[in-house]
């Protein structure tokens, strides 16, 4: 290469130029050694020269930064106008000049609009706008953890984003200089990712500006939780299903208890619709329900049983204190037709603790609401434990008796009209101390319930419907047509139903009497389970222990309240008798049955 440079040449940026703007970087680096023993030759020294160099491409660098500075996005149709720092963004895509030549972080317009702080968590998430080849532009909500690592933001290639293991790298640092250098540009909006009570802030999704950043696939429900139609029409129809039977009005009413269960203090419960027959009203019933709040329509706001345990979970942890309302109970039925549901598994309000991939554990679920069921059998059975049935207010439908007379006609006004009643009626919870008149009815239902002969989780479950039909007969409905107690007591379960000890017991007496050629010492035709010896029946320990298990009760808890009522006979501390059958000694449960004549006070049926 030749030079014809002066040693005042030196202090210009020509020989300087020269080089740089060689771009093999083999050529460039032979260039400069040469150039430095030319700088040598006219005074100026080699590594004054290399010196120099390095200077003048640091200054460079430093100019080219300052006017990166000056870029800003310039998408067609962007929601903002952002800073670009180096990044050039445009309709073309978002790329820079890297130190091996262009780097591309993505071939479409992308920002960053929004940013979302969860009011519950404190987690922050990004909303990203972006816009492909139709110019239409998206948005997706977005984990900063996701936003984060090149390999975790390979998921918005699912959401429509073209990000590849090539680009990633690139497209997270866009991101991030975007936001940093955007940070009081970029709006902060609060957001939830669940329904209901809010502290200091509302009852979601009824607070203004709220945004939902929660799972996508409850998305669906939390726009179904809304207004449409005209509320004059869904009144009329509603006061007009109060006039009828007292079984629409429980479900109602639950439908607005579901949001006093936190208020009043009491527990979440079921009110399950069953019956065999078609056409009783039990979905339709269920559709009134959630037209309080939302859209009634099947897999909108209704949901139904064909889901999985954490499935139900979750969707009761996310509607939070709104009422679950889940179709179709036979469908939770295993390949043998056994229900696979477990009452517990919703009633007690918190879900199961489960650890994540990271080694952590995640956020355990909890809710506070009612759940509110339909299939075509009780939702608990003989062998359900006391609990169960305890939270469980079950209403059977009858053809001769339906929840709801015209199903049709009542549907198709409730796909119509819905979604007004429920926020009227948190509003008006919310108005000066309405929530501690609530608190008082639901103490003053409690007390008069507790007298009667049911438990004290159903004079809960009970107290709380009452409360919240007296405060919307008051609120909305003005027509003076409450539930009262005695209305509501009909379909409570006395203190012996719930008793799992006392089913236990009644259980056994039709197994004995089921099995009563079996009880006896002369059976030669088959196994023998104990024997019947006058009021006594008297069966082999691991028989009623197996019994027992198969019919869903404890053996343990069982005999201790056979005990205590005295209804088995025992010796010592000991559960059991010492009998003989078939000559050799063996360990019996005793249990004393009533033998006597059946007389016309007795109830047959």
């Amino acid at each position: 290469m030749e030079f014809d440079y002066q040693k005042e040449d030196f202090s210009t940026p020509e020989p300087y130029e020269a080089v740089l703007s060689i771009s093999n970087p083999f050529e460039r680096e032979v260039a400069t050694n040469q150039l430095a023993e030319y700088a040598k030759q006219v005074g100026i020294g080699a590594s004054g020269f290399k010196r120099m160099l390095k200077t003048y491409l640091e200054s460079k660098k430093q100019n080219e930064r300052m006017v990166y500075v000056d870029q800003v996005t310039e998408f067609t149709g962007q929601k903002l106008e952002l800073d670009a720092g180096e990044w050039q963004a445009d309709d073309f895509g978002v790329s820079r000049r890297g130190k091996f030549g262009e780097e591309i972080a993505c071939p479409h317009p992308i920002l960053p609009v929004e940013r979302l702080v969860n009011i519950d968590t404190g987690v922050e998430k990004l909303k990203l706008a972006f816009c492909k080849g139709d110019r239409r532009w998206r948005e997706v909500v977005a984990d900063k953890k996701l936003l984060a690592s090149n390999n975790s933001i390979l998921e918005l290639a699912n959401m429509g984003i073209a990000v590849t293991s090539e680009n990633s790298r690139a497209l997270v640092h866009y991101i991030s200089d975007l936001e940093n250098l955007n940070y009081d540009l970029i709006p902060e909006r609060k957001s939830v990712s669940r329904l209901g009570y809010i502290e200091s802030e509302g009852f979601s999704p009824y607070v203004d500006g709220l945004i939902f950043d929660g799972d996508a696939n409850f998305r669906h429900i939390f726009e179904s939780i809304r207004s449409a139609g005209k509320r004059r029409e869904w009144l009329e129809l509603a006061l007009s299903l109060r006039q009828g039977n007292v079984m629409a009005r429980i479900v109602l009413a639950a439908s607005f208890a579901s949001v006093l269960v936190k208020p009043c203090g009491s527990l979440p419960f079921f009110v399950h619709l069953w019956g065999g027959e078609s056409g009783t009203g039990k979905t339709v019933a269920l559709m009134l329900a959630a037209s309080v709040w939302g859209n009634p329509e099947m897999g909108r706001y209704i949901q139904t049983f064909n889901s999985t345990v954490v499935g139900r979970e979750k969707l009761a942890a996310f509607l939070n204190h709104l009422p679950l309302i889940v179709d179709e109970l036979q469908l939770a039925r295993d390949g043998r037709g056994k229900l696979n549901f477990d009452v517990y598994a919703l009633a007690e309000g918190v879900g199961r603790t489960r650890g994540n991939k990271n080694g952590g554990v995640d956020q355990t679920p909890t809710w506070q609401n009612c759940i509110l069921t339909s299939g075509e059998t009780p939702i608990t059975g003989a062998s359900s434990g006391a609990g169960a049935v305890n939270r469980v207010i079950e209403i059977e439908c009858r053809t001769a008796h339906r929840i709801i007379e015209d199903g049709h006609a009542t549907a198709g006004v409730l796909r119509k009209n819905y979604g007004f009643a429920g926020r009227e009626f948190v509003e008006k919870l919310y108005q000066e101390d309405n929530a501690q008149l609530a608190a008082e009815l639901y103490k003053k239902h409690f007390r008069v319930l507790s007298e009667n002969d049911t438990t004290e989780k159903q004079a809960m479950a009970a107290a709380v419907i009452l409360t919240a039909d007296e405060l919307a007969t008051d609120w909305l409905f003005q027509d003076g047509n409450a539930v009262t107690v005695q209305e509501i007591s009909g379909f409570l379960a006395s203190r012996a139903a719930v008793s799992s000890g006392r089913r236990g017991y009644e259980y056994f007496c039709d197994w004995a009497a089921q099995n009563a050629n079996r009880l006896r010492q002369d059976n030669e035709q088959g196994d023998v389970y104990g024997v019947i010896s006058g009021a006594q029946v008297c069966i082999i320990r691991k028989v009623f222990n197996q019994v027992a298990e198969e019919a869903g009760f404890s053996p343990a808890a069982l005999l201790s309240y056979l005990k205590e009522e005295s209804l088995i006979e025992t010796r010592g501390r000991a559960m059991t008798c010492s009998r003989r059958i078939n000559g050799v000694r063996t360990e019996c449960v005793c249990l004393r049955v009533d033998t006597g004549e059946i007389t016309a006070d007795d109830d047959l049926f």
